[in-house]
């Protein structure tokens, strides 16, 4: 399989998985959520793999959407709009991508998530929907654009943490350490970087021996007990959600100042607790 964002490769009952742009940390672009889609669809139809892995190239597993194509860019983009703004054409595509991520969830093979850097904002999206996570314990997960300009449109941190925890990471919006990650629950297992390959190797050694068609009633099994929780729902309203963050006034402010000053002193304006330059509150 040839991807311009993802590596494919498969052998002994493993598909591998990588999402490739590293110069740009794996950041999220316009191609690389139909990619990822393609690709499990590719492993699904594939007799021969029984598990799939799915890790990052370079220092980052996904550092979320790319700042330079969507925030940094002066004028319109697939995720802004001139005001006044028409959130289902945002919904269109937000929610694209939100079903080409769970393309993951709906792969009726295990996936194991193979964290050895970070996992940031829509990174941590893409992770939280693969069914085991294994860390480098000083890698980071979390979702900062809650604090402004974005809404975990796959709600992922909900079902896998549970109330409490997901309202505080996402009120903060905090980065959180492997070890921190796994002493919450919300992954499997967190493991100092030169083990984490030997970790997860061992993990999928014993998943892949098992027969597909029982692998695949099991997650279909688990799965559906989140589906009847209502899965789908919050994750259409976290999709307009997401829309609206960038949108409203305090996320219109955050964009110009993206573009006046640069992500990164803008994210630092962002978490300082003062008001945003420029916006009403």
């Amino acid at each position: 399989m040839k991807f311009r964002t993802v590596l494919y490769e498969a052998r002994d009952r493993v598909a591998t998985i990588t999402l490739n742009r590293p110069d740009r940390r794996n950041a999220i672009n316009v191609t690389m959520p139909e990619e990822i889609a393609a690709a499990f669809a590719h492993a699904e139809q594939d007799d021969a793999v029984h598990a799939v892995v799915l890790t990052g190239a370079g220092k980052g597993f996904c550092a979320g959407y790319d700042v330079k194509e969507f925030a940094e860019s002066v004028g319109e983009n697939p995720v802004i709009q001139d005001m006044p703004w028409d959130p289902m054409i945002d919904y269109r595509f937000m929610s694209r991508c939100t079903h080409n991520f769970m393309s993951i969830w709906r792969c009726h093979k295990p996936v194991i998530a193979k964290l050895h850097g970070d996992a940031v904002a829509g990174g941590s999206d893409i992770a939280l929907c693969c069914d085991i996570i294994v860390m480098n314990e000083n890698a980071r997960i979390g979702y900062p654009p809650s604090r402004v300009w974005g809404c975990p449109t796959t709600a992922m941190w909900v079902y896998r943490l549970g109330i409490e925890k997901a309202k505080q990471m996402l009120f903060t919006g905090d980065l959180i350490s492997g070890r921190q990650a796994e002493a919450q629950g919300l992954v499997y297992k967190a493991v100092p970087l030169d083990v984490l390959d030997d970790s997860v190797d061992r993990l999928v050694s014993r998943i892949k021996g098992v027969p597909k068609n029982q692998l695949m009633m099991t997650k279909m099994l688990v799965n559906q007990v989140y589906e009847n929780m209502g899965l789908s729902s919050s994750q259409t309203l976290a999709t307009l959600f997401d829309g609206m963050a960038r949108h409203g006034p305090e996320g219109v402010a955050f964009k110009q100042r993206v573009e006046d000053i640069g992500f990164k002193h803008a994210v630092a304006e962002r978490d300082s607790g003062a008001p945003i330059p420029g916006s009403k509150r």
